[in-house]
């Protein structure tokens, strides 16, 4: 399984947002050793399926595939053990699938990585996502709030089998102080300072969401939108040196 990061621009993952697969393979080369992942997410993924990922691991650079699995336990198992045999160092699925699926799918992953004699996938439980707020839950049936429903799924995914969570920054802190040192925390919605937020809700700059406890963080339009990827990828690193 992947090692946690041990370098700034090791904490670094690099949303390949596009539906255009040598784009994305561009991105990949253009960032090369300025960053510890490049991730493949569901609009890359549903337009081209595993041939994306293959385009994209040819830059050599650890792949994260984002596709948040959530459905009944023998589907994601199947679907696990398919996105196994792709080579990816990181999956994500749902926390909000309960614990039966994700003890599937780790059932699956190890299994698939042991018959192919390859890396078991890093398996990350999304909690609440980035763009939803207290009211957004609210009108889905959930009461207490971003905070009280990500220790709460998040609680359930580690206690069920997976090796991290996806959740946003502002509460990386109460995790570690529940779940300890050893879970890994991957965090979306960072925005340097002075950067459009776009469609994110729960954000922190690089520099905050590290000194509160992430390890990996994820980082799509400051890249890829920069006039020269791998430059600001490498202003972000030193930032956290």
């Amino acid at each position: 399984m992947l090692a946690r990061p041990t370098t700034p621009a090791a904490r670094l993952i690099a949303a390949l947002d596009t539906p255009d697969p040598a784009r994305a393979a561009g991105w990949a080369r253009a960032l090369g050793r300025d960053v510890g992942l490049v991730k493949v997410g569901l609009e890359l993924f549903v337009a081209h399926g595993p041939s994306a990922v293959a385009a994209v691991a040819e830059a050599g650079t650890p792949v994260f595939l984002d596709l948040k699995l959530h459905d009944i336990p023998n589907t994601v198992a199947g679907a696990t053990r398919s996105a196994a045999t792709l080579g990816v160092a990181m999956l994500t699925l749902h926390a909000g699938g309960g614990e039966a699926m994700i003890a599937a799918a780790r059932e699956a992953a190890e299994k698939a990585a042991g018959t192919a004699g390859a890396m078991r996938p890093m398996l990350l439980a999304v909690t609440v996502l980035t763009s939803l707020g207290a009211a957004d839950l609210a009108a889905t049936g959930v009461a207490g709030g971003p905070a009280q429903q990500v220790l709460r799924l998040g609680q359930l995914a580690i206690a069920a089998g997976a090796d991290g969570l996806v959740c946003s920054a502002h509460e990386v802190a109460p995790l570690r102080a529940t779940l300890g040192p050893d879970v890994a925390l991957v965090v979306p919605g960072i925005r340097p300072a002075g950067a459009d937020a776009g469609d994110q809700k729960r954000v922190m700059t690089p520099e905050q969401a590290v000194a509160a406890g992430a390890d990996w963080l994820v980082l799509g339009r400051p890249l890829t939108g920069a006039p020269d990827p791998a430059e600001a990828a490498r202003a972000i690193a030193a930032s956290l040196a």
